[in-house]
């Protein structure tokens, strides 16, 4: 496992870090969640993503107890806040000053740590000020709750607008969490740009776009039995989008580069999303241990031009690379 610089910082994560969005509390049971954190630790991933809106907070206790005993400062835990949680109320969810305040304190004793090393803002909030906001993250910055802060999902302008305000109040914004792969290229218009002039980091999830680019769909046949195609629980929602015969056709044309380079397809999407120097980490998830250690192997892995050429060939037109599609919610649901 290699690491990273995350934004203009000195601190390091693992560049490919796992992530419990779908799985733990809600699609696997907490003893294999355990085992795939075990996994991830024996693969040489240090860092762990999870929000509390994850199976309305049951992930961030999965995590925690998944990592009691291991060395803190060996760890990198990453939380968010937004969604709504607990009994999802008129202020249980959102940017405003007391979700913040309180959601902090509900992560930081379900992951059971006196800290998180970056707590990101999980989508923008249209209904409460931008300074408010900011100043609640710089306030948890200062009381030692979280070390740095981050955004997930937030435009150029937003990202910028925050990264003002942080520097203003003496806090570091440091990393932007978007869902980036082959398939999904709605960032490098404006958001990559906006990044590298501030000194933010992509810490990037779906970089197989929810397992297709796996290469384990195919078109024309039934999705497997057990994949998350076909799991109600664990975003087949989601992955509807790259279901259509021409996206899975266009896919396979990926296993033969993939085969070039000695690669699986499954490392060969990870691996195309590190190839950016501004993408610190690839976040991975698993409903089972064994796919961890396999996949973050992609860590260290090069690709050259034409091997990215010949990518960016088998795809075409399918990536969808529409700034607008970067977008939070545009009210709260209360």
């Amino acid at each position: 496992m290699e690491f990273r610089y995350l934004g203009n910082s000195g601190f390091k994560i693992s560049e490919v870090t796992f992530g419990n969005w779908l799985t733990h509390g809600s699609q696997v049971g907490n003893e294999v969640a355990t085992q795939c954190v075990r996994a991830a630790l024996d693969a040489g991933i240090s860092t762990f993503d999870t929000a509390d809106v994850y199976a309305n907070t049951a992930a961030e206790t999965v995590l925690g107890e998944a990592l009691k005993g291991e060395r803190r400062q060996s760890l990198e835990i990453f939380t968010k806040v937004f969604g709504p949680t607990g009994p999802k109320g008129h202020n249980d969810m959102g940017l405003s000053r007391k979700h913040i305040r309180e959601s902090i304190d509900g992560s930081l004793a379900r992951l059971q740590t006196d800290y998180v090393d970056l707590y990101q803002a999980h989508r923008y909030d249209f209904e409460t000020p931008l300074e408010e906001t900011m100043q609640a993250f710089a306030d948890i910055v200062r009381q030692g709750k979280a070390l740095y802060i981050g955004v997930s999902e937030w435009t150029a302008g937003q990202i910028r607008e925050g990264h003002t305000l942080a520097k203003e109040l003496g806090v570091q914004l440091i990393s932007n969490q978007p869902q980036y792969s082959m398939l999904w290229r709605v960032i490098e218009a404006e958001v990559i740009p906006t990044s590298q002039e501030l000194g933010l980091s992509q810490i990037v999830w779906s970089p197989m776009a929810q397992g297709v680019l796996s290469g384990k769909y195919h078109p024309g046949k039934p999705a497997p039995e057990g994949s998350r195609a076909t799991d109600a629980k664990g975003g087949s929602k989601m992955i509807e989008r790259w279901m259509s015969p021409e996206v899975l056709s266009g896919v396979q044309q990926l296993k033969p580069i993939a085969e070039e380079v000695g690669l699986t397809m499954a490392q060969l999407s990870i691996a195309w999303v590190l190839q950016i120097k501004i993408v610190a980490s690839a976040i991975m998830g698993a409903s089972r241990p064994e796919q961890i250690a396999g996949n973050a192997a992609a860590s260290g892995v090069k690709l050259d031009q034409v091997v990215m050429d010949k990518i960016d060939a088998a795809i075409g037109s399918l990536a969808e690379r529409d700034p607008a599609q970067t977008k939070s919610p545009a009210a709260r649901e209360a």
